[in-house]
């Protein structure tokens, strides 16, 4: 008996494709919607952070005011 994983599967154009590309694409499906998950929870973040300086500054020219002279030194 053959494993799964190096058995040749044949696609609808007739192109042999081996399990371990299969794996390998899956693989790589899963890492990159690890990384846009990780993306939208890093937007998320950044979203709170914003909205919570608005809020403890008194607004957003406040905000920005406040910003400016922080990198300013003024």
């Amino acid at each position: 008996m053959k494993s799964a994983a190096r058995e040749k599967v044949k696609t609808k154009a007739g192109a042999k494709v081996s399990g371990n590309e299969l794996v390998q694409a899956e693989i790589s499906r899963g890492a990159i919607g690890a990384l846009a998950i990780t993306g939208g929870l890093v937007a998320l973040w950044v979203a709170a952070c914003i909205i919570g300086g608005m809020v403890v500054s008194g607004g957003p020219i406040a905000l920005v005011k406040g910003w400016v002279a922080a990198v300013s030194g003024m």
